[in-house]
Parts: C-alpha cells; sequence; structure tokens
C-alpha cells in the first residue's frame, strides 16, 4: 500500500468518525442534570442532507421553543417516544421528503435513543408531537 493510499484511507477514517462521533455534542451527565435529550432532525436523503439538533432539558423546560410542550409530552409518555399519542386531528400531504428524527440522552435516570425516518415533517409531527418541532 502506497503512502498516498494510507493518507486517504487515514483521511476518510477521520472524516467517518467525525462525522459519527462529531454529529451531536459529548454531553456527560455530570454537567446536564435532570431529563434531557439531545435531538437532531435531518431532511433529505443520504446524499443531500441538512441537519438541525438542539439540547432539550426538562427541569426546568429549555432548549427549543416548544420545550415545555415537548417535556410534558415526553414526562407523559415516560420519556419514551414511541409512547407519544398519534394525533388523530391532523392530515398530511402524501407528499415523500424524508426526515429523520433521532434523540438520545437520559430520562429519569435511564439512558434512551431513538431514531425513526419519516416520510415528510408532518407526519414526524403527528407521531411525535413537539419533541422534534426545533424550528420556530
Amino acid at each position: 500500500m502506497t503512502k498516498t493510499t494510507q493518507a486517504v484511507r487515514g483521511g476518510l477514517l477521520a472524516a467517518v468518525a467525525l462525522l459519527t462521533l462529531g454529529a451531536a455534542p459529548a454531553v456527560s451527565q455530570q454537567a446536564v442534570q435532570g431529563n434531557w435529550l439531545y435531538l437532531t432532525v435531518t431532511t433529505g436523503d443520504a446524499r443531500s442532507s441538512d441537519t438541525r439538533g438542539t439540547l432539550l432539558l426538562c427541569d426546568p423546560p429549555q432548549g427549543h421553543t416548544h420545550a415545555a410542550q415537548a417535556c410534558e409530552e415526553l414526562s407523559a409518555a415516560e420519556g419514551d417516544i414511541t409512547r407519544i399519542p398519534v394525533r388523530a386531528d391532523v392530515l398530511c400531504p402524501m407528499i415523500y421528503a424524508p426526515v429523520t428524527a433521532s434523540a438520545r440522552g437520559e430520562w429519569n435516570g435511564r439512558r434512551t435513543e431513538y431514531t425513526h425516518t419519516f416520510s415528510n415533517t408532518c407526519m414526524m409531527g403527528v407521531e411525535t408531537g413537539s419533541v422534534f418541532a426545533l424550528g420556530g
């Protein structure tokens, strides 16, 4: 293997590590107390995507514009995003515009992780309430 090939492979491995590990800031339990989730929303597909993220704190609620409502929904679901009631009063367009919602953190002393790709942002809101409503 040539030095150029080794350098390219090393660079690619470093880039993958940064993308994988650097996508979310390192958050330690000592730095954040209480119930919290690091939330990301990625729009688009693997070829062209845009990722937004924020730290949702629930003691007191803060992190994005709907933090109080998101914390209330999470509390009712005992921190399990999949247990947030689906909104039956919303009709979503059948337009495919994929969005991936991810969360990781701690709720009531236990680690929690969630990742799901929805067909569009409307469906994400129907199934996850205000938790991933990161925009204004």
